[in-house]
């Protein structure tokens, strides 16, 4: 795909919003439109997820849910990417559910009703799905510890990101594999981790390489 000049909408958390980076235009969104040449609106608000909280939350902007802010996003766009997960693992309510939910208060659900949602909105872009990247303590069954009872790691929010983009059959730029941020590794943390859960610059970069690697693979919009 050729990608110089292209217009894309990416929808995600802290890490699309640029934390970790100093300054933001080391970005990896910031990347990719000063140095690669696309295009992008910045729909990344930190603390986000995917599915809808039972219960709100002390802060309110992290209860702004993908699918409630796809709904706002423009429509003029020849890519969507979404870039999410890591907060339903680290700190959401909402239950992983099953496949064949489609309610946005579930992880199954939420993400069913996203990506419908989204095919329908953009029916002409090339719409693709981002996984987490590892996180410090990724295993612990109850994300940053504060869930009342174990849910799952983190792999397993990766695993149900990917069954469900296959069955819409979305393209998966599988971050949590490949991206080679893995900061339980201590020289991984200090090489490419701000705290070890965002991506300090040099982690930035490596994620916008990624997308770029990724989205010229594609075949022709």
């Amino acid at each position: 795909m050729k990608i110089q000049g292209k217009t894309i909408n990416i929808l995600g958390d802290s890490i699309t919003e640029g934390f970790g980076s100093s300054p933001r235009e080391c970005s990896f969104v910031s990347l990719l439109n000063n140095e690669f040449g696309l295009k992008c609106r910045n729909y990344g608000i930190g603390g986000t997820r995917i599915a809808r909280q039972k219960s709100p939350s002390e802060n309110k902007l992290y209860d702004l849910d993908f699918c409630k802010r796809a709904v706002e996003m423009d429509e003029n766009a020849e890519i969507v990417a979404v870039f999410g997960g890591t907060n339903d693992y680290g700190h959401g309510d909402a239950p992983i559910g099953k496949f064949t939910d489609r309610t946005p208060y579930t992880f199954y659900g939420a993400l069913h009703w996203l990506f419908n949602y989204l095919i329908e909105k953009y029916p002409e872009s090339f719409i693709f799905v981002i996984t987490p990247i590892h996180r410090l303590d990724d295993e612990n069954p109850r994300g940053e510890g504060k869930k009342e009872n174990d849910v799952a790691p983190l792999k397993e929010y990766v695993r149900v990101i990917r069954e469900v983009a296959e069955y819409y059959s979305l393209p998966v730029l599988d971050l949590f594999a490949d991206s080679g941020i893995q900061p339980n590794v201590p020289v991984l943390y200090k090489k490419y981790t701000a705290d070890g859960v965002h991506p300090n610059n040099r982690g930035h970069r490596l994620i916008a390489k990624r997308i770029i690697s990724f989205l010229s693979e594609r075949e022709t919009l």
